[in-house]
């Protein structure tokens, strides 16, 4: 069933290829803007609009409905770089000063460690630190801060002589 002028079985589509909806439109071009519009466009990137901002302005100050892509070549024609704001990079985290106790101490987790029994912390003679834990069955685990650390033989002594304590004062 077709409404009355229409000559095909799709009225809507036909008004809109009519109204020029159904044809490819040429790229944009530069020469269709005037000096001044050209100019502004200059003025807004050197005040650090981007791509879009510029897109919109387009459209919005000038009547010009661009895609991303005829204003990304319209930029490159017309010679504007858009500045790029600087990057800012993840500072990096600073490893706390190492100080030396002369002795271990041992602390016990009021949160256990997932998969753990009993966990907590250790710092060792020299000041450096690390994680431990019993697992479900009973293994000990020792996780140091630094990558490939060992402490001394006199330091494991003295940590697992509180560590034990520990454990024993907890009711474990």
């Amino acid at each position: 069933m077709t409404q009355a002028g229409s000559k095909g079985p799709f009225p809507a589509l036909e008004a809109w290829q009519a109204g020029g909806g159904g044809q490819k439109r040429g790229m944009f071009s530069a020469s269709k803007l005037t000096p001044e519009q050209k100019d502004a466009l200059k003025q807004w990137a050197a005040e650090g609009a981007t791509m879009s901002d510029l897109q919109r302005h387009l459209k919005e100050d000038f009547g010009h409905t661009l895609t991303y892509m005829d204003t990304r070549f319209l930029i490159l024609d017309l010679g504007i770089e858009l500045i790029e704001p600087p990057k800012v990079e993840p500072k990096k985290e600073e490893k706390p000063v190492l100080i030396p106790t002369g002795k271990v101490t041992t602390t016990m987790d009021s949160l256990t460690l997932p998969g753990a029994l009993v966990s907590g912390k250790v710092v060792f003679s020299d000041g450096e630190t690390g994680v431990w834990m019993l697992d479900q069955t009973g293994r000990p685990g020792l996780d140091p801060d630094t990558e490939g650390y060992r402490p001394t033989p006199e330091d494991i002594k003295e940590f697992q002589v509180q560590l034990r304590d520990l454990i024993q004062k907890s009711g474990l």
